[in-house]
């Protein structure tokens, strides 16, 4: 069978429908991985600094090992008793705020974020929710609707702007005054809830902004946002889909925020490459779901998945990761900050923990972003021998985000490609 890239995607446009998204201008045919590393068909190694999904290492053996012992038991789901299956419910739930101590499992972060507000709509009786005007949290009708919304104009959402220094709601204001303004965009979101007669259920963002750009942090803005949330009788989800699992250096985003979440959504990284997510909440907040419905998903909470769960965080505690992440992402960020001093391209450069952003811009004075310039860099770092993405409000902000198992050797590795690929810029 021809396995050239030309046949591979005749192939795939006519079994999975021509325009099925792919990355890179020159698609990789990826063959096996290994930590931080993807192999191509050619022999080709590259640094993954992109994929959060395999957040202990592609390949992991421990997590290999756990699945397939399990898988050699039995699989079958969450409708009979399983002592795995808690095992791996009550050690999610404590690694929260003890107010959270129960947990709905689902396939993905969609479907997680999902529950989470059909839950809020169910204890608050409200359907309104708030979120960001570049925000994405899933693919469903529901959660669909959250996406980048614009501040009026879907019935049951209200879009603000969010949160950021870099390009401010407001000429001429300190970190103090964007938390004011910001908050009174809560407010009138709510007030104008409120003067269309449809009752409040929550706000819904991830607690970095991730997928906005991960913008630099306004400290306080969130839990100012959770108290007028809560006193128009809504409830706080934030989205821990990207931030979770240690992302940040901590275990959960929200953590470094102030702030306590009432529902927290999980998905990609929780079984390295098995399709896991959750909801996990106050314990009264998921009775009431309960009672109200009987949801159920046959292929979540299975011990299959519970045991691939188990093993990640094992995986995560046992090696120190959390630590890890933060000190090597303390590192790369510094190392890529001094490497934009020479670089006018390079706007910012700003990260938590192994999540960083690089915001790539036409001019610094103007700060214009620049998406094809952020697209071929990408594609530039693709061809030097590493994986990135870019995102962001306007696509121009280079994302990296590499498994948590990435070492500084990784760091300096990629700092030099990083060059490599500036130097081809250049000349391009």
């Amino acid at each position: 069978m021809d396995m050239t890239p030309q046949a591979l995607l005749a192939r795939r446009d006519q079994a999975m429908g021509a325009g099925t998204p792919l990355f890179y201008n020159e698609p990789l045919h990826l063959v096996r991985g290994e930590g931080v590393w993807l192999h191509d068909a050619d022999g080709r190694r590259y640094l993954d600094l992109y994929n959060n999904i395999p957040v202990v290492g592609h390949a992991n053996p421990r997590v290999v090992a756990a699945l397939a012992g399990q898988a050699a038991r039995h699989w079958t789901h969450s409708r009979y008793l399983d002592a795995r299956i808690l095992d791996y419910a009550q050690r999610l739930v404590d690694l929260h705020d003890p107010s959270i101590g129960s947990v709905v499992f689902t396939c993905t972060g969609t479907e997680a974020n999902e529950v989470a507000m059909q839950m809020a709509r169910i204890v608050t009786g409200g359907r309104g929710f708030v979120c960001t005007t570049a925000a994405y949290h899933g693919h469903s009708a529901l959660v669909g609707s959250l996406t980048r919304a614009p501040r009026r104009g879907r019935p049951d959402v209200h879009a603000i702007a969010y949160p950021q220094r870099y390009r401010p709601l407001a000429d001429g204001l300190d970190a103090a005054g964007l938390v004011r303004a910001h908050l009174d965009e809560v407010r009138a979101a709510i007030a104008d809830f409120d003067a269309a007669g449809v009752p409040l259920a929550g706000m819904l963002v991830c607690p970095i902004f991730a997928n906005e750009g991960l913008p630099e942090p306004l400290p306080g803005f969130l839990p100012q946002a959770a108290r007028l949330v809560r006193e128009a009788g809504g409830l706080l989800i934030v989205d821990e889909v990207q931030s979770g699992f240690c992302r940040t250096g901590r275990w959960w985003a929200y953590q470094g925020e102030g702030v306590v979440p009432d529902i927290v959504t999980t998905g990609k990284p929780m079984g390295n490459g098995m399709p896991m997510g959750a909801c996990a909440a106050r314990p009264d907040l998921v009775a009431r779901f309960r009672a109200a419905g009987r949801y159920f998903n046959t292929f979540a909470g299975s011990p299959v998945h519970a045991a691939a769960g188990l093993a990640v965080l094992d995986e995560i505690e046992d090696r120190g990761l959390a630590a890890k992440a933060a000190a090597h992402g303390a590192w790369l960020l510094e190392a890529l900050r001094e490497i934009a001093i020479n670089v006018p391209a390079i706007g910012d450069v700003r990260g938590r923990g192994l999540f960083i952003a690089i915001e790539w811009v036409h001019d610094r004075t103007t700060r214009a972003p620049d998406r094809e310039g952020a697209v071929a860099m990408v594609n530039r770092l693709r061809d030097a021998g590493a994986l990135i993405g870019h995102a962001g409000e306007h696509g121009n902000v280079l994302k990296i985000r590499p498994p948590l198992v990435f070492e500084r050797e990784h760091a300096e590795y990629f700092v030099a490609l990083f060059k490599q690929a500036l130097e081809r810029t250049a000349t391009a």
